[in-house]
């Protein structure tokens, strides 16, 4: 079923804007909305699923085409990117519910990366090789002066291309593109253009978009595939790493599978976007992050966090990576595919949804994190954890039982999917997503008063 036929599109009147926001900048006013325990018409949730205590949940959608990225603007209408079909967005009423859905673009070619600039006003979106932006209207819902903004991105076997606005620097965006396969060897040179963050300043756009490859500033390389992508409160980026596949550790001639607990998934601190660090390098291709240490007894000292070499020898081995590479803040376990992220409102937490393994049975992921976060002295933000802890984490929803998961695809599972996620613009719901091909879904969560 189409999101228009699951949810007729209604017209808005004239007046839809509240009175505050009338003839006032838009950001100036937050819409807020009432928590709903149960909304009319929607399906139960598709998969089973647990949930912390300390939260409550409830399915507002069904029916979506693969729903990767959500989003809000000013007037709190939320977006949605659903791979290969489009741009939604949907409206909400007095009960907290979606009331109205109407698509705003459509594209076979849109299939993960979506963005809105502060004030609402410009609207950004990506295939696999472009980016292009768009005047938005939030009040009529619509876009319009389609302009591309960014060509040429590489394509492999990860195809979606995060794009995020920077809230302190509007002017600025940031576009991640992925590793052309497993092992991308070319990506130790920076300007190959995969396995890489870059920054562009949209006020100065070529006539024809930026190059990829050859234009913007780097922020971080190194990086297999950051799909998960967020500003923390001083507008500085973090990034979560979906790391490789497959390895087996090879010591003198000796190879041993460690596939199913290492590498880690990494969270990663890129830094500031308004100056990019020089030689901000994160390892890929070479050098990688220990889950479970107990699987390399070649090497004793490595604990969790700790980066090491698949195949060390006496050029480069484990102990080469210190210094040269830039470490995890810290690591998940192998193979949960981090696709979102976002800081709540005060920066205390940093969510994020895992889409879950296809690589390792049992399976594992499929679950939304939460990571504590702590504002240090300098006023900075770090994970509270340490770098090699184990716990610096927990899940508030997942599926019921993620060991018994089959996912054959990226898009298909006999368990949701999770991937986009997102607050409200009051900092009040979380807001997630499944974009399993089965049933595309998304749920509202909030913390228990």
């Amino acid at each position: 079923m189409s999101p228009s036929a699951a949810h007729p599109v209604l017209a808005l009147p004239n007046d839809f804007a509240p009175p505050a926001l009338m003839g006032q900048a838009l950001s100036q006013s937050v819409p807020t909305f009432p928590f709903p325990t149960t909304c009319s018409g929607v399906a139960a949730a598709r998969y089973p699923f647990t949930l912390d205590a300390g939260w409550q949940a409830t399915k507002i959608v069904g029916s979506l085409r693969q729903p990767r990225t959500i989003l809000f603007d000013p007037l709190g209408h939320m977006l949605v990117l659903q791979a290969t079909m489009g741009i939604s967005v949907h409206t909400f009423g007095a009960d907290g519910c979606v009331n109205s859905t109407k698509t705003l673009f459509q594209s076979s070619g849109l299939n993960h990366g979506l963005s809105l600039t502060p004030d609402g006003k410009t609207l950004y979106a990506s295939s696999q090789t472009t980016a292009w932006s768009w005047a938005y209207d939030p009040v009529a819902m619509t876009v319009t002066g389609q302009k591309t903004i960014i060509n040429s991105m590489g394509q492999g076997i990860h195809s979606t291309r995060t794009i995020a606005v920077s809230p302190k620097n509007p002017n600025l965006i940031i576009v991640s593109v992925g590793a052309a396969s497993n092992w991308d060897n070319p990506t130790i040179d920076p300007s190959v253009g995969r396995a890489i963050v870059k920054v562009f300043d949209v006020s100065a756009v070529p006539a024809n978009g930026y190059n990829y490859n050859t234009q913007g500033k780097v922020l971080g390389y190194g990086l297999r595939n950051e799909v998960a992508l967020a500003f923390d409160p001083n507008g500085h980026v973090w990034g979560a790493e979906n790391s490789g596949d497959d390895f087996r550790r090879t010591v003198n001639g000796q190879a041993t599978d460690i596939h199913i607990d290492n590498p880690a998934e990494e969270l990663n601190y890129l830094g500031d976007p308004a100056a990019p660090l020089a030689n901000n390098w994160f390892g890929y291709p070479t050098c990688f992050t220990v889950w479970e240490p107990s699987n390399f007894r070649d090497n004793t000292a490595l604990k969790t966090g700790s980066q090491f070499v698949v195949t060390p020898n006496t050029t480069f081995n484990d102990a080469s990576c210190d210094g040269k590479s830039v470490p995890p803040s810290l690591s998940f376990p192998a193979h949960m595919a981090p696709i979102g992220n976002g800081f709540d409102p005060s920066g205390s937490n940093l969510y994020i949804t895992f889409h879950g393994s296809w690589d390792r049975q049992p399976a594992q992921g499929y679950f939304v994190a939460e990571v504590p976060f702590t504002k240090k002295e300098d006023g900075s933000f770090a994970p509270a954890a340490a770098p090699d802890s184990k716990t610096g984490y927990k899940n508030i929803i997942g599926t019921t039982n993620p060991g018994s998961c089959n996912s054959p695809s990226l898009t298909m599972s006999t368990c949701w999917r999770l991937s986009g996620l997102s607050w409200d613009q009051a900092g009040e719901r979380l807001f997630i997503s499944s974009d399993n091909q089965a049933e595309g879904e998304v749920f509202v969560l909030r913390k228990k008063v």
